[in-house]
Parts: C-alpha cells; structure tokens; sequence
C-alpha cells in the first residue's frame, strides 16, 4: 500500500469540498455530470459501488483531474 493511496472516502471529500468551493448543490453537479443526486451523494460519502465513467464525468466537470503513475517495475 503507497502511503498517498486514494480510497474512496479520499475522493469523496475531495469532490465534496470541490463541489462546495464552486457553490454547486448535489442536484447542480448531479444536473452538469448528467447523473442522480443520488449518485453524487453515494459518491460523497465514500460508496465504492459508483460507477468509474460516472465519477471521471463528475471529476471532469468539477475541473479534477485524475493522474495514474506506474509504480512496479516492468
């Protein structure tokens, strides 16, 4: 495990924060990302179960990027 590895809590408040920073409501994300409040809220508090094409549209229309290293030798 890296010590800076992501969980889904993680990236729940970071969406949280994102979110509330950019005075959006859920239904305002929910409305832009083309998805439920529902979803938005499930992903805020940490639900591993939410899609992955849903959460990058979320990040994508909150200005998060996502950035993947490699980190095993090949």
């Amino acid at each position: 495990m890296y010590k800076d590895e992501l969980d889904t809590k993680k990236i729940g408040e970071i969406i949280r924060v994102a979110r509330k920073a950019q005075k959006l409501s859920q239904e305002d994300l929910a409305a832009i990302s083309k998805t439920g409040r529902r979803v938005i809220s499930e992903l805020e508090n940490g639900k591993e179960t939410v899609e992955i094409g849903k959460v990058l549209c979320i990040l994508n229309n909150l200005g998060i990027a996502l950035n993947l290293v490699q980190n095993w030798k090949e």
